[in-house]
């Protein structure tokens, strides 16, 4: 009987990232994110908020169409999108305002 291939092929080693990779990629998108902010018309904290949930939906999205795994040995899009929901669970707590 033939050895039954998957479909489903994990990423190659190439177009994996490694993990300092992956924090540099977060902290650069967060000043980007803090910049974006800062000269937002509805406010600084709104639209901070704002930039950080739309950052988890396009993080989980794109982990999502890589197939990324969740809890991986590597840190990878979907723990940019927790890190991002952090984030704005943080803005939430701190009586910022959130998007409407």
């Amino acid at each position: 009987m033939p050895e039954q291939r998957s479909l489903v092929q994990p990423p190659s080693r190439s177009r994996r990232l490694n993990s300092k990779q992956a924090l540099v990629r977060f902290g650069f998108r967060i000043l980007i994110l803090g910049g974006f902010a800062a000269f937002s018309s509805i406010g600084f904290e709104r639209g901070l908020a704002t930039l950080l949930w739309m950052s988890i939906v396009l993080c989980a999205v794109i982990g999502t169409i890589r197939r990324e795994p969740v809890f991986g040995p590597i840190l990878n899009h979907w723990d940019e999108a927790a890190a991002y929901a952090a984030l704005y669970a943080l803005v939430g707590a701190l009586g910022l305002h959130a998007p409407a």
